[in-house]
């Protein structure tokens, strides 16, 4: 299983946590150390929307410049822009056997995972 994130990002410590809690083991991927996997986010899109992928409550996204921000209006300028600054990218994801679950409850997981 690889968990996809940013490690100082609170919900990703959290989603961390409560894997680790629980003994299951996983492969972190670092989007700022390792990049972003064009296949993966393309692969989330198809199933989630871009919309549902890219993080605009964060600070990341907030202090973006207006212009580039009225230029995501697709999933191709998402992907940039996603690619660009990975901090705006919703996180955690897992993807267990091309099984994926995007963002962090407890109660998510919990169904993820079958507890």
């Amino acid at each position: 299983m690889k968990l996809y994130g940013i490690p100082n990002c609170s919900t990703v410590k959290k989603a961390r946590q409560w894997l680790e809690a629980r003994e299951i083991a996983y492969e972190f991927h670092d989007f700022k150390k390792e990049g972003v996997p064009v296949t993966l986010m393309k692969t989330l899109m198809k199933l989630h929307g871009w919309e549902a992928l890219l993080n605009r409550n964060g600070p990341t996204w907030r202090k973006l410049p207006d212009d580039r921000k009225a230029e995501v209006k697709n999933a191709t300028a998402a992907l940039a822009v996603m690619q660009e600054n990975p901090s705006v990218i919703k996180r955690p994801i897992i993807d267990q056997d091309g099984q994926y679950q995007v963002g962090f409850t407890e109660d998510n997981y919990a169904a993820f995972f079958g507890e």
